[in-house]
């Protein structure tokens, strides 16, 4: 059988991977990450918008508000399968079955331990108890709704021959999906592959239920462990956004969806989810349940798309595809961010200038890159703000008569405080120090030491460029002489340095303009 997907194009049915989304459930169940009533809708609006095909809304049994929750959810959703999960135990059943009757489609989730560590130290029963448990619940929940979920919780750690009897004995008594998940995080990909195609071989009526895998993350193998249980028959893959559950978190769903979609190549699954939604699904579960997302996580990261190497940058400037598996756009993400930072190169901090907006001759370029590179040494995140400070100033200071080349201040409680300064004037060093009521004080009136003028200053300000303890600070200073001012800045992550800067282009821009004056004032006197 085949079926068009949202895309269009046709797909064999028999490949298609039904995504159940438990971010409500087992999401919520991770230590911290509790969501408000109506966060906990908006989350459901998003995760129905976005092509889910069953939205775990919650354990109605666990508390009043979950019930409230699962029932409105149940009410409101439009497309996907509202379920709720229940303890083998006929009250939590009877209560999942209340919660989700009024869904378009509704799906009782319910489930038992099966593995000899559970059944010893938890469970209290014997094998045979557990048989008899299945066939009363599932049949139960089966009375109440058509679509019904069993689970064999600690699948992985379950002899085979006793979880094949438990599978059959669940569909046998009404399960419509088996869901045999690596409830500790236990399994590796291959052996978790192998006990679905076993089972599906070796109970008689598997064809009569859907497969589901439910992977945990403690050694880091959900998706892969998921991956490889649709490989061996499975059709459903329960996971949550941004990966989030208990301990190590659950199966990522953007991770699941994007790997499906990325290697059709030698993995000819699809699925129904929009993925250029799942940078917004992540930013909105984060915020609901204010867990941040790691920088580097897979797909919704904020450096998942982002490039610092010159290396990488001047690959992906050439042919985003040196570097990137999958487009940002389909995630989600506007565009590929070239990250500037140290180790940016040349090339890709002239792609950064002329999307600022900036066109530089060669030597302007080189030397804004050097000047470029020695900040990146100092500072953390360089912003575009940064760089066009940077380069404003070099444009500035591209005539300049005198430059900056070193400045020692010594500062603290006990004064006077004292400056050092190197300038480089009309191609000569000069090096000279002073003494002021203040560091910025000392600074200026080394600058007057070693460049006699008779500028008043009459106005100095600091602002920060960016946010952050190592933003850089960038200076005001407005010089008057001879009954005219002129003003100009200075940007540097050291403020003194940058008041300096600020300083000299001003007293820069008055020599210039007392240069540019001469002539007419000569002519004038003839």
């Amino acid at each position: 059988m085949t079926t068009a997907s949202k895309s269009g194009s046709v797909k064999s049915e028999k490949d298609r991977v039904v995504i159940f989304d438990t971010t409500l459930r087992d999401g919520e169940q991770c230590p911290g990450a509790t969501m408000t009533h109506e966060e906990k809708l908006e989350v459901a609006e998003m995760l129905d918008q976005m092509g889910v095909d069953i939205i775990e809304a919650g354990f109605p049994i666990a508390s009043v508000g979950d019930f409230e929750a699962v029932s409105e959810i149940a009410r409101t959703v439009k497309n996907a399968v509202v379920a709720g999960l229940a303890r083998a135990i006929p009250a939590d059943i009877a209560r999942a079955g209340e919660a989700v009757r009024h869904a378009r489609r509704g799906r009782i989730h319910t489930f038992v331990s099966t593995s000899p560590i559970h059944l010893e130290h938890q469970m209290r029963k014997s094998e045979a108890d557990v048989l008899e448990i299945i066939t009363t619940t599932v049949a139960q929940a089966r009375n109440l709704v058509d679509n019904v979920e069993w689970s064999a919780m600690d699948a992985t750690r379950t002899p085979i021959d006793y979880l094949c009897k438990c599978v059959e004995t669940a569909i046998k008594a009404g399960a419509t999906t088996i869901n045999l998940p690596d409830t500790v995080g236990y399994a590796v990909p291959q052996e978790y592959g192998r006990m679905f195609k076993t089972i599906r071989e070796r109970v008689p009526n598997a064809d009569k239920a859907v497969f589901s895998v439910h992977c945990h993350d403690d050694l880091g193998l959900a998706v892969a462990n998921s991956l490889a249980g649709v490989e061996g028959g499975a059709r459903q893959i329960e996971c949550t956004i941004n990966g989030i559950g208990e301990r190590a978190g659950n199966a990522a769903l953007e991770e699941v969806v994007m790997a499906i979609k990325t290697r059709g190549d030698i993995m000819p699954y699809w699925c129904e989810v929009e993925s250029t939604m799942l940078t917004r699904a992540s930013k909105v579960v984060s915020a609901a349940t204010s867990f941040p997302v790691q920088y580097n996580k897979a797909i919704v990261g904020r450096n998942a798309f982002a490039h610092e190497s010159g290396i990488h940058q001047d690959g992906v400037l050439k042919n985003a595809q040196t570097y990137e598996i999958m487009t940002p756009e389909s995630v989600g993400v506007k565009q590929t961010s070239l990250v500037m930072g140290k180790h940016s190169g040349r090339h890709a901090f002239q792609h950064k200038l002329k999307e600022l907006g900036y066109e530089l001759a060669d030597n302007q370029l080189q030397d804004a890159f050097v000047r470029f590179k020695a900040l990146a040494d100092r500072k953390k995140d360089i912003y575009d703000e940064d760089i066009e400070a940077l380069v404003d100033q070099e444009i500035a200071q591209a005539h300049d008569h005198m430059h900056l080349v070193s400045l020692t201040v010594i500062a603290g409680t006990h004064g006077p405080q004292r400056a050092t300064m190197k300038l480089e004037v009309d191609g000569k060093v000069r090096i000279d120090e002073a003494e002021g009521n203040g560091p910025v004080d000392a600074v200026f009136n080394c600058i007057k030491a070693l460049v006699p003028h008779e500028a008043k200053l009459e106005l100095y300000q600091v602002h920060a460029v960016t946010a952050g303890t190592d933003a850089q600070a960038e200076v005001s200073v407005r010089l008057s002489q001879d009954g005219r001012s002129v003003t100009a800045r200075g940007a540097d992550p050291d403020t003194l340095v940058a008041s300096a800067k600020a300083y000299l282009s001003a007293l820069n821009k008055i020599i210039t303009r007392r240069q540019r004056d001469m002539p007419v004032a000569a002519a004038a006197g003839h």
